[in-house]
């Protein structure tokens, strides 16, 4: 169709962490879809998330500002409505936009919400998709029951064959959805998949689909003891290779999931005329540090899979190494749709257009926490001061002010704190890291602890 504007699939999974990826090297993660969507697009193998908490990410993602300024600091904040979002953008320039799964909206799904023309989000697929299969799925009580129960350290499948999943279901709506819009007119279709998150759902034909006794427990370091959350503690060696197990099964079952999606949009004749991108909200813990989860600043639950495919216009099998962050996703894809607007204000920069950043920065506001990634510095601040409402309690609720400093290169497993040693340079980075705070935040004036303090705290 000539002059017809460039398409947008955004398909995003939720805690699908960017080392557990065939393209990225891991040779135990089986996900040739992936793999192949890695060959035909550029890669950023050194993506980071903005949060390592879902919600704030997200709305990051979709408004293109930091979570203070984008205003949701915690799992449970919604995003305001006065915010604009790239969905306003796409729909003002007369895409057809949707989006089928996972949001964090904080509120029912309705259709114009936050730009999306069409918007079935969690409430309304997990009902459809509940009266469709006709029983409901096993219970999931995190923090309820044992770890090893909500994590599914038995590694076990659900009662559903891979046509009753719920990704399954989600995804007939949306190829409905497609199959009707596509020919109308441009097109934004933002495919949410819930997979791998936590109890790592997939379907009885991948019952036993890994051994569990092929992935190694990750070393625990010599000073991670005391902020091990409680709720780990209990874990066996057996239980944490069997969470490890079922992670690497939905991640296996996300990735047929994404080649279903791709297949039909070949199928379509929209394989060259769509920019596809393919990310997570953030990455996830399997052991590392004796955590099984986000919530923190450690790499695994930072570095996050991106990729993009534009055949034509993108170099396929390009791989791009240096450090990047999610926050720039929205920008690129305005300037690589050539939309008429552009975001009112925005943190984020031009993956492709924009020279490598200097700084990686990130934000875990529920626990008051903030993370600066210079050089080969990590450096963390946490005020100490707020206890944990997340779930992850240590042995000391509120430790007080604890400043982290990690030399990735020499300890990229991030065991050793050596903030003492570098008194300076912890200074310089703190001096960093207020300063992007001063520049992003929606309230001037205020020190360090002021501005990781979450909105909704009281």
């Amino acid at each position: 169709m000539p002059n017809r504007k460039t398409n947008l699939l955004l398909l995003i999974a939720d805690d699908h962490a960017g080392y557990v990826l065939g393209a990225h090297g891991n040779r135990l993660a089986v996900t040739p879809n992936l793999d192949r969507l890695a060959r035909q697009s550029t890669r950023f193998a050194a993506n980071h998330c903005n949060s390592p908490v879902c919600t704030p990410s997200r709305q990051s993602i979709l408004t293109g500002l930091y979570p203070h300024a984008a205003g949701v600091t915690t799992l449970k904040t919604p995003l305001a409505e006065s915010q604009t979002t790239l969905a306003d953008l796409l729909t003002a320039d007369g895409y057809q936009t949707a989006v089928f799964g996972k949001m964090h909206f904080n509120r029912p799904g309705e259709h114009g919400m936050h730009g999306f023309a069409t918007a079935m989000t969690e409430d309304h697929i997990h009902r459809g998709w509940q009266q469709a299969v006709g029983r409901p799925r096993p219970p999931w009580r995190p923090f309820r029951d044992p770890a090893r129960t909500w994590l599914n350290a038995d590694a076990q499948a659900l009662p559903f064959r891979e046509h009753e999943m719920r990704t399954a279901w989600q995804w007939d709506q949306a190829r409905n959805w497609l199959d009707t819009h596509h020919a109308q007119g441009p097109f934004a279709l933002w495919f949410s998949i819930q997979e791998p998150h936590s109890p790592f759902d997939f379907p009885s034909n991948d019952a036993a689909r890994f051994a569990p006794s092929r992935f190694p427990v990750p070393a625990v370091g010599p000073e991670d003891a005391w902020q091990i959350p409680l709720i780990f503690r209990d874990l066996s060696p057996t239980d944490k290779q069997g969470i490890i197990s079922a992670y690497y099964t939905s991640v296996h079952y996300l990735d047929r999931s994404v080649g279903r999606v791709l297949n039909h949009l070949d199928n379509l004749g929209h394989a060259e005329d769509t920019l596809v991108v393919y990310m997570a909200d953030h990455g996830y813990n399997l052991g590392h540090h004796g955590r099984f989860e986000k919530h923190c600043f450690y790499q695994p639950a930072l570095h996050v899979p991106l990729m993009m495919r534009l055949p034509g216009r993108l170099a396929a099998g390009r791989v791009i190494r240096h450090r990047t962050e999610s926050i720039d996703i929205s920008p690129t894809i305005t300037r690589l749709l050539q939309l008429s607007n552009r975001l009112p204000s925005t943190h984020g920069r031009d993956l492709f257009e924009s020279p490598p950043r200097d700084e990686i920065f990130s934000v875990y506001l529920e626990n008051e926490e903030a993370c600066l990634i210079w050089e080969n510095w990590k450096f963390i601040y946490t005020t100490g001061r707020r206890k944990r409402l997340d779930g992850y309690q240590t042995d000391q609720p509120t430790p007080g002010p604890i400043s982290r400093l990690y030399d990735l290169k020499r300890d990229p497993g991030e065991f050793r704190n050596v903030a003492a040693q570098y008194p300076a340079l912890v200074e310089n980075l703190r001096h960093r890291l207020e300063a992007r705070f001063a520049a992003t935040h929606p309230e001037p004036g205020l020190n360090l602890d002021s501005w990781l303090r979450p909105r909704d705290a009281k």
